[in-house]
């Protein structure tokens, strides 16, 4: 019960620290909120809105079939200009996408000489130039298609496609980042914090108080990982409930306290290393190139950027014994996929395995470290 206590009232200290602390708190609110919504917003890879233009030379049914075919919210709707206008509209970044259909083209469609239409592309808008050209090939194709059968979508192909998209029918992207922000946000402020506890306490020279007082260094540790994980678990359960729920309407299919139960899991890895590094480090600088040393190569390859079947076979599987990859694919089971306790508990059972190694070492250091003070 010693221990206990110990570990309780150390661990207020830490909040009160933390409170007191304008640029953390601030670096935390930030995190979990403005950041989320900009990254949501911003890093769209989907085509929307954009910008086209046609240069319609042949004035036909077909011609005209084909762009009225261009509709919202893909596309703005077209605007027709003169072949004169192509360059310097599209100097002046006016327009993306400019059709060009040449003079004759609906008779030599129907007569089978396979005329050529021109696609102008504003190539610096890259996501809008990649997507909206391949999605402009197909609407012209169909079209064309429809045209000559003479019936809508009654063209004869030997395979007909059923495609089915799961979790995110639209494939919109603010579905997948915002979620992955949070996530990313976990194991950045975990590491920040903790390691910025331990530093913040030998700059003042409260950290040789402690030492010198009749506490262990497992109190001392717990003390630290309980308290910025409690802070960090609150406000990430806020964030996906205002932020990402509320702002970015992003539906959650899964369980939110099965996902904070992971957190919760999660960060006695994430803040184990934060201590560790904060017992190496000498100060605020030596802290933030470490946590840039562990934390960016942890996040890359951890699954939120990039899938592991994607990276080759030996990197995936040393990341296989990391708790951020199986952090992650528990976090995508429970909130895109509406996974269960039964589906992720192998998750569960080796991010608990592995941070309590790394809570270990954590541990470990500050041994070392009370012996070096003392």
């Amino acid at each position: 019960m010693r221990k206990l206590s110990n570990i309780f009232w150390l661990g207020l200290k830490e909040l009160r620290s933390f409170f007191r602390d304008w640029v953390l708190l601030g670096l935390m609110i930030y995190a979990f909120s403005l950041a989320i919504v900009m990254q949501a917003r911003s890093l769209s890879q989907e085509l929307h809105n954009a910008s086209i233009a046609f240069v319609d030379e042949d004035n036909s049914e077909l011609s005209r079939r084909i762009a009225h075919a261009f509709q919202p919210p893909l596309y703005q709707l077209p605007k027709y200009i003169k072949e004169a206008e192509v360059e310097p509209l599209m100097n002046k970044g006016a327009f993306t996408f400019v059709v060009d259909i040449p003079p004759y083209f609906q008779r030599d469609v129907e007569a089978g000489r396979s005329p050529v239409l021109q696609i102008n592309v504003d190539a610096t808008a890259m996501v809008q130039a990649g997507l909206g050209s391949g999605y402009a090939q197909q609407i012209i194709s169909q079209e064309i298609a429809d045209f000559l059968s003479r019936a809508e979508g009654t063209a004869a192909t030997p395979v007909a496609l059923a495609v089915r998209i799961e979790f995110n029918p639209n494939l919109t992207t603010a579905w997948f980042t915002s979620v992955m922000s949070i996530i990313n946000n976990i194991s950045m402020l975990a590491i920040i914090l903790a390691g910025a506890a331990i530093v913040r306490e030998r700059e003042h020279g409260t950290l040789d108080h402690l030492m010198v007082m009749p506490l262990t260094p497992f109190e001392i540790a717990m003390s630290k990982v309980w308290a910025n994980g409690l802070v960090i678990t609150v406000a990430a359960a806020l964030s996906l409930e205002v932020i990402v729920r509320g702002v970015l309407a992003v539906p959650i299919a899964g369980s939110i306290p099965l996902f904070v139960a992971g957190v919760a899991i999660y960060l006695f890895f994430a803040t184990a290393i934060g201590i560790f590094l904060g017992t190496i480090a000498r100060s605020m600088p030596q802290l933030g190139l470490l946590y840039m040393l562990v934390f960016l190569p942890m996040n890359m390859l951890s699954g939120a950027n990039t899938p592991l079947e994607s990276m080759p076979p030996w990197l995936a599987a040393i990341m296989e014994g990391s708790p951020s990859t199986h952090f992650v694919s528990l976090a995508q089971a429970i909130l895109y996929r509406g996974a269960g306790i039964a589906t992720v508990w192998p998750e569960f059972l080796i991010i608990a395995g592995v941070a309590s190694l790394f809570f270990a070492a954590a541990v470990w250091r500050f041994r070392v470290m009370a012996a070096q003070a003392g």
